[in-house]
């Protein structure tokens, strides 16, 4: 028999051939949603929501338009950094994660290379874009330093013992990407925050790398620590600050103490939940918890400089994060 049913040809450029991808009507944009981890990129805007507002308030119209370009940066270079990750790791993927967009060709390889790389390079021009409303140049470099920390990661260190230590560096990056705008040098507390969530991510992507099987409990305890330190860590930044402007927190210091262990309890039940039966599905759900609680730990940063109001429009990001997740896959 004939088959009637014929591939969309999608021609990108620079390409020498064009891409066929299968006609599935109204599921293409779900495919792509699901291969750049959409949920989660609303994690990368409140690290450099963050930063920008950890080290500078909203004052003039340039820095709206210097932080909407971080954002949209910091957004693009995220889908680019995933989008390559599922590229380098397509041989893998076909054995543990045959459901994936592409190895179950729901997407071409071709057509993701050029997403990857395309958004890759929109995310260094926009990033290098904003160094024109801040007036230096040092969000370029920052932009550009974390690009490369990303192709490292994909291309050599993911499967490495420095693979957690790359990633929890591309988002140290992220937040130092928000706090770039600041016009001198970068002072303790800026980088104890920054390190803090890079110590975070870092635990995270640990407590990830056997999420498609049956889990060690060591293994995953141990992620689960270097998470808790991050924590810590960020709990600790206000001992270390003198911009402290809250109120609240000036009077009663160990209101913010209690916040944080609240998050820390928040963020380790779920990971605990995947220690005590470490199958791949509450694995997966324990990462896809703690990469969601990202934007938690942003707002409670951003509410001891700056209060309430800050740090919820960074909180509101849980929102299209959550919704969507409901329905695009987050690991």
């Amino acid at each position: 028999m004939m088959n009637d049913e014929q591939d969309d040809v999608v021609e990108l450029p620079g390409d020498d051939e064009p891409v066929r991808l299968r006609p599935r009507p109204g599921w293409v944009i779900r495919d792509y949603m699901e291969l750049m981890r959409l949920p989660n990129v609303f994690t990368a805007m409140a690290d450099v929501a963050m930063g920008f507002l950890f080290v500078q308030p909203i004052v003039a119209q340039s820095d709206s338009w210097a932080l909407g370009l971080l954002i949209a940066a910091s957004s693009m270079l995220y889908i680019a950094g995933v989008v390559l990750n599922d590229v380098f790791d397509l041989e893998t993927d076909r054995t543990e994660r045959p459901e994936r967009p592409l190895p179950s060709g729901r997407i071409s390889l071709r057509a993701a290379r050029w997403v990857g790389w395309k958004f890759l390079l929109l995310g260094v021009l926009l990033g290098t874009g904003a160094s024109f409303f801040v007036g230096q140049m040092r969000p370029g470099v920052v932009v550009a330093l974390l690009a490369t920390c990303i192709l490292l990661y994909n291309a050599w260190l993911k499967r490495t013992p420095l693979g957690p230590l790359a990633m929890g560096a591309c988002r140290m990056l992220n937040v130092m990407l928000g706090m770039s705008v600041l016009d001198a040098p970068l002072q303790a507390e800026h980088w104890l925050v920054a390190g803090a969530i890079g110590v975070y991510v870092a635990g995270v992507t640990w407590f990830a790398r056997t999420e498609a099987q049956r889990s060690s409990r060591l293994h995953l305890s141990l992620a689960t620590s270097v998470m808790m330190l991050g924590v810590a860590m960020l709990g600790w930044f206000p001992s270390w600050s003198p911009e402290i402007v809250i109120p609240l927190l000036q009077q009663q210091p160990q209101r913010w103490q209690l916040l944080m262990v609240l998050l820390g309890l928040l963020i380790g039940y779920r990971c605990l939940w995947a220690v005590l039966d470490p199958i791949s599905a509450r694995v997966r759900l324990a990462v896809a918890h703690s990469i969601l609680s990202l934007v938690i730990l942003d707002a409670a940063a951003c509410y001891a400089i700056r209060d309430v109001f800050p740090a919820a429009l960074i909180l509101l990001l849980l929102l299209p994060a959550m919704f969507l997740g409901r329905w695009i896959e987050s690991t």
